[in-house]
C-alpha cells in the first residue's frame, strides 16, 4: 500500500493534536510531522514533498495562502483548510484546495474530507502512472524504429541481406566496416559510428574503436592485465578490447 504523506500546519497545539490523534490509525497515512507556523511548513514542504497538508489559513507569520504563493514545490500537494472563519471558503477553492473544514467539525466530518483528498490523490498517481508508461512506450517505439534488423549490400553485382543477429562483430575500416559472420566476411561502406547508431545497446557494444562485438557470440572475457581484456568470440576470434571497457560496462 502506498502511503500519503501527511504534514499538519496549524498555529494552535490542540487542534493540532486533534488531527494527529484522527490520522495516527489511519493505515495509508504517513505523518510527516506538525507545524505551528508558515516559517516551519514551508521548509518542511519544500524538504519531504507531502502529497497532502491540513492547513489552517491563520497563523501568525503569514496565512495559508501566503504559504502556498511562496512554496515553489510542482505539483503543489493537496490542501484540506482548517479554519474558524467561513470567509474563506470561496477563496480556498479558487486555490484548489480538496475540501474545507470549518471549526469546530466532528469526526465524521473529519474522514469524509481525509476520504475524499484520498481518491483526488488516487486520481492524480494513477495520471502519472499511466503518463509514465506512454512514454516509456513512446521512447521504446521511438528506438525500435530506429534500430536496424538486416544489413544490405552488394557483393560482386548481386544482392546480399545479413540479418544482424548472425553478425559476430564489426571492425572499422576507414569509411568501410567488415562485417564478420561466422565463416564469412563482407565490406560495407559505412562507418562503424554511423551503424554503431543504429543496433540495440543491449545486443552490441563497442570494445575498442574498431570494434564493436555481438555479445550473444562472446565465448569468454580474459584480463590481460594493464586494465585490458581480451574477447574471445565463439568463432574463436580473439579481440582485444581498449584500457577499461569491461570494466566500465560490469
Amino acid at each position: 500500500m502506498k502511503k500519503i504523506k501527511t504534514l499538519v500546519i496549524d498555529d494552535e497545539p490542540l487542534a493540532r493534536a486533534r488531527i494527529v490523534k484522527l490520522l495516527e490509525d489511519v493505515e495509508d497515512i504517513e505523518l510527516l510531522g506538525e507545524c505551528k507556523n508558515g516559517k516551519q511548513a514551508l521548509e518542511k514542504i519544500e524538504n519531504y514533498k507531502p502529497d497532502l497538508i491540513f492547513l489552517d489559513i491563520q497563523m501568525p507569520d503569514f496565512n495559508g495562502f501566503d504559504l502556498i504563493s511562496k512554496s515553489e514545490i510542482q505539483p503543489m500537494p493537496f490542501i484540506i483548510f482548517v479554519t474558524a472563519y467561513d470567509q474563506y471558503a470561496i477563496k480556498a477553492f479558487d486555490v484548489h484546495a480538496v475540501d474545507y473544514l470549518l471549526k469546530p467539525y466532528d469526526d465524521e466530518r473529519f474522514f469524509h474530507a481525509l476520504d475524499y483528498a484520498r481518491k483526488q490523490i488516487a486520481l492524480k498517481q494513477d495520471a502519472q502512472l499511466h503518463k509514465k508508461m506512454v512514454q516509456l512506450l513512446e521512447d521504446h517505439r521511438n528506438q525500435a524504429d530506429n534500430q536496424i534488423n538486416v544489413i544490405q549490400l552488394k557483393e560482386k553485382g548481386r544482392n546480399i541481406s545479413i540479418n544482424i543477429n548472425d553478425i559476430y562483430y564489426l571492425e572499422s575500416h576507414g569509411n568501410y566496416l567488415k562485417i564478420f559472420l561466422d565463416q564469412k566476411n563482407f565490406l560495407h561502406r559505412q562507418t562503424l559510428q554511423a551503424l554503431e547508431a543504429r543496433l540495440n545497446p543491449n545486443q552490441f557494444i563497442r570494445i575498442h574503436r574498431s570494434f564493436i562485438v555481438n555479445l550473444n557470440y562472446v565465448k569468454n572475457i580474459k584480463y590481460k592485465g594493464n586494465n585490458q581484456f581480451l574477447f574471445k568470440m565463439k568463432n574463436e576470434q580473439e579481440l582485444l578490447a581498449s584500457r577499461g571497457v569491461k570494466a566500465a560496462r560490469e
